[in-house]
């Protein structure tokens, strides 16, 4: 069981959300909260002190009389919870929450000890707020989209209970929840940080590296497809870049193709007994989506552990304002819920996620066009060319789902527009940046999909069952399951929907 202790890693965060494993709050993280809400009270008497006795943004000139304070909170979280479009997924929604609960629990935001009771049983009893993609602008971090959190918090609002939404008051009824004590100021400390765009980033994170996992899959079995020479992925020439991802690439591909029979050597082909030779039928070298595999994939993965560390050091960080400092006696008001971290990251990662949909395409087009392998009938055509299609049709589906990836792929880092009477005039669209994310990686994995049926189609047509890799072979059996062999045609969708489905909830 997962235990909050103010420090939270990947493994954790994969635990709560995809295992739906449990988690626990430690005592001393208890104590810290209850220090921190014990100290910010006393401290804030005779202080202005913003969002405790003023107004908020560019109405904090505006003083809160000690009688209202509490209705302040009220107010800001009713009137914040504004957001529209379609509703984020229980999954990325939790992620989110786990987020925030990490973040309130490091004794930096002075929110009562029900704050931190009521997330952790909501977590465990896997209830999740109602919260829409659209609203966030990413600085005072998510506040739209954190309002509708708390106003779940406060027993108000909408939840995901069981695959259904339904209203808070019932579902707590049901599970003998109470809403939170606002105390304080629990409502600008619930919804002043970066915790829903750093929530669904982390999900995002998880889901690229299982499709990158794919990926070399894919690029593993076209390769044996092709019988290409294999020196493109020795660990002789890889090695001579000092890129830790090509080389990781390079070496997994080794690992995946190491009991094949279809890759060949250069020195047995080529380096040998060619003086008579003026034009070679067969290719001195492979196309670039087979031959650079290593060199593209690489900077994919360098950029994902880079996101992720990013990532996890933002929720295991204080983005609140404003912070309170227990052991300096001090309350400092800053930026912290600015979101250009997290904001940056998911532009950096969709970037390579729609070069990864790019290259499984081309791998895909390679396939498709015969002119171009030499080795397979038009489309992978099983059936009599000209009656049958074979995968023709799916490959529309393939090359426009890919040119939305690369449009999409364009950032939000850099689109700020000022807002909030000018006093967030420059902000990190974070959560448009993650959602936008969300959408590249989706659309990645139906395109993968696409490649999967048509590898496994060719290695059918070839009848190289038996000669390609273990590990091909495990791919193949596995997308056998889901599409049987054909040659007559198919109607298609049912079975690209179902492989999608299988590879996004499936590692390799």
């Amino acid at each position: 069981m997962p235990e909050i202790k103010g420090k939270l890693g990947i493994e954790e965060f994969y635990s709560v959300i995809f295992k739906n494993d449990p988690i626990k709050i430690d005592k001393k993280v208890k104590e810290t909260v209850v220090e921190s809400f014990d100290f910010l009270k006393e401290f804030s008497k005779n202080k202005v002190i913003y969002g405790v006795n003023t107004g908020f943004g560019p109405m904090a000139q505006y003083k809160i009389k000690d009688s209202e304070r509490i209705q302040l909170q009220y107010n800001l979280i009713r009137s914040h919870a504004s957001g529209s479009g379609n509703p984020i997924a229980p999954q990325y929604v939790k992620a989110a929450m786990l987020a925030r609960l990490n973040t309130l629990s490091l004794g930096n935001s002075g929110v009562h000890i029900s704050v931190i009771e009521l997330m952790t049983s909501l977590i465990n009893k896997d209830i999740t707020p109602l919260i829409y993609e659209h609203g966030g602008v990413g600085a005072s971090g998510d506040l739209v989209q954190l309002a509708h959190l708390a106003l779940v918090l406060i027993g108000e609002g909408e939840v995901f209970y069981k695959g259904k939404r339904r209203p808070t008051q019932e579902v707590y009824k049901e599970e003998g929840l109470a809403p939170i004590s606002v105390e304080l100021r629990e409502g600008l400390a619930l919804i002043n940080g970066t915790s829903v765009m750093t929530g669904i980033g982390i999900v995002n994170t998880v889901y690229t590296r299982r499709l990158l996992e794919w990926m070399i899959a894919c690029s593993s079995a076209i390769n044996e497809i092709v019988e290409a020479y294999d020196d493109h992925l020795s660990e002789e020439l890889n090695q001579t870049k000092k890129h830790k991802g090509q080389r990781e690439i390079a070496r997994s591909m080794r690992s995946h193709l190491n009991d094949s029979t279809l890759t060949r050597k250069r020195e047995h082909h080529l380096y040998t007994n060619n003086d008579d030779v003026s034009v070679f039928e067969e290719k001195v070298q492979e196309y670039y989506s087979i031959r650079c595999v290593p060199q593209i994939l690489g900077p994919i993965l360098d950029t994902l552990n880079g996101v992720e560390k990013i990532l996890i050091e933002e929720v295991n960080s204080a983005n609140d304002n404003p912070i309170v400092d227990v052991k300096r006696k001090h309350v400092y008001h800053g930026g912290n819920f600015h979101g250009d971290y997290v904001s940056l990251e998911m532009d950096k990662l969709k970037i390579v996620v729609a070069k990864m949909s790019m290259l499984a395409e081309r791998q895909l087009n390679y396939l498709m066009n015969s002119k171009l392998n030499d080795i397979l009938p038009p489309f992978v055509n099983l059936g009599k060319l000209g009656l049958n299609f074979g995968m023709q049709g799916v490959q529309f589906t393939a090359t426009s789902t890919t040119a939305e990836n690369q449009m999409l792929s364009n950032p939000m880092y850099v689109h700020s527009i000022p807002n909030n009477n000018d006093n967030q005039d420059i902000v990190s669209m974070g959560t448009n940046a993650a959602l936008i994310t969300k959408k590249v990686i989706e659309n990645a994995f139906e395109v993968m999909a696409i490649e999967l049926i048509t590898i496994t189609q060719a290695i059918e047509y070839l009848g190289v069952q038996d000669k390609v890799s273990s590990k091909t072979k495990e791919v193949y059996d596995k997308i056998r399951k889901i599409v049987p062999p054909f040659k007559e045609d198919l109607i298609m969708y049912p079975y690209v929907n179902q492989v999608k489905d299988f590879i996004i909830n499936n590692e390799n």
